[in-house]
């Protein structure tokens, strides 16, 4: 293997670690935890996400963990909502307090000038230990105690400062509804880990996302100060180095298959960790294309094309009948074009089984995305 990984063969690297390459027969919870979470603010993404990565996977597969409480929904790494299963959630939310912390402040600050933050925590502690509720209604409550402040901030302040899990229905295919929130501790009944091992968090992450840079790490976490974890953990890993030399790390066993590896077309969901938790992101969006890909802060559909963002898609409903929308932003072959219409027809029998009508389209490229083109 050179010592020298250029975007291709990070790509590859990537994208067999994320099952991308092939469909993997890991369970719905193994490839969860193999994933370190998935990011989950749109509560269907991980069943997408899932149905991509793993061979016969089912909507059932996913709803039962969230019914068992095997997995739980809640804001982890860069602060935002991930899926998680219960035994990562005990380690990996103690870890990224410091994330949270983060983001408290720097979104809320002003509206929390003067407020004593760890007396709002531990009011909210008691608040959540009468049992689950939403944010906004832990917000009235805690306002109660601090009148003239603003309801919302002080939500936020149990947001971060607790581990707040969002329970069924939200999470659940068809049904969800609003967020509902409940203490982990309580919901999964065993505590939280009191030294959780950051050494542990960047093993798992380079196992799922690796070869990376400390800078990747740092950008998939939110987390800051991994330098000394990896240096600790240095003669124990494989050091590449990028085109631009950057030292990338790896675990030594980690697959690295050739960068001429086959990729067929793969739809990914909305805010899927696989284009958001690196720093560099060219082994998956090429620098052209990297504004296409966002609408303002939404981060669209995306469809892999030989491994890289090529298209942006998304459902259409309307009278009973269902579309996979296709925007290609690259050009397509006719072999790109026959292999999307293929695999679009397979998401939208998953996505919706219960329509009566289901077709996939795939619209012209021009400049401005318009036009209508293949269909299945």
């Amino acid at each position: 293997m050179p010592d020298t990984l250029g975007p291709r063969a990070l790509n590859r690297a990537l994208l067999e670690r994320q099952f991308l390459l092939r469909r993997s027969s890991s369970t719905a919870i193994g490839a969860i935890e193999h994933l370190v979470g998935m990011q989950a603010q749109v509560p269907t993404s991980p069943y997408v996400g899932l149905w991509s990565r793993l061979a016969g996977f089912q909507l059932d597969d996913l709803s039962t963990l969230v019914e068992r409480r095997r997995v739980v929904r809640l804001a982890l790494m860069r602060s935002t909502i991930h899926l998680v299963s219960a035994r990562d959630c005990l380690w990996l939310r103690p870890l990224v307090q410091p994330v949270l912390d983060r983001g408290l402040v720097g979104s809320f600050r002003r509206n929390l000038i003067g407020i004593d933050l760890e007396a709002v925590a531990t009011a909210s502690r008691e608040i959540f230990a009468d049992g689950p509720r939403t944010q906004a209604a832990a917000g009235v409550l805690l306002a109660r105690r601090w009148p003239g402040r603003h309801a919302d901030s002080l939500g936020q302040v149990a947001r971060a400062r607790l581990p707040l899990v969002q329970i069924p229905p939200r999470g659940l295919w068809g049904r969800s509804g609003a967020p509902v929130l409940a203490h982990a501790e309580t919901w999964l009944g065993r505590p939280l880990a009191a030294r959780p091992s950051p050494t542990r968090l960047v093993q798992r992450y380079l196992r799922a996302f690796g070869p990376a840079t400390i800078r990747d790490l740092q950008a998939w976490s939110g987390l800051g100060g991994l330098r000394d974890t990896i240096e600790r953990l240095r003669k124990r890993l494989r050091v590449f180095h990028s085109e631009a030399g950057q030292e990338l790390f790896d675990l030594p066993d980690a697959p690295r298959p050739r960068a001429d590896t086959p990729s067929p077309p793969r739809f990914l969901p909305e805010f899927d960790n696989l284009l958001l938790s690196h720093a560099d992101r060219t082994r998956v969006v090429r620098p052209e294309h990297q504004a296409t890909m966002w609408d303002g802060r939404m981060l669209f559909g995306t469809v892999l094309i030989d491994g890289f963002a090529g298209a942006r898609w998304k459902l259409v409903r309307a009278r009973g009948a269902a579309t996979i929308v296709v925007r290609p932003f690259v050009r397509l072959t006719g072999a790109d074009r026959t292999a999307l219409l293929e695999e679009g027809a397979r998401l939208c029998a998953f996505v919706a089984s219960d329509a009566a009508n289901r077709d996939v389209v795939i619209e012209a490229r021009s400049a401005r995305g318009e036009g209508r083109g293949a269909r299945r």
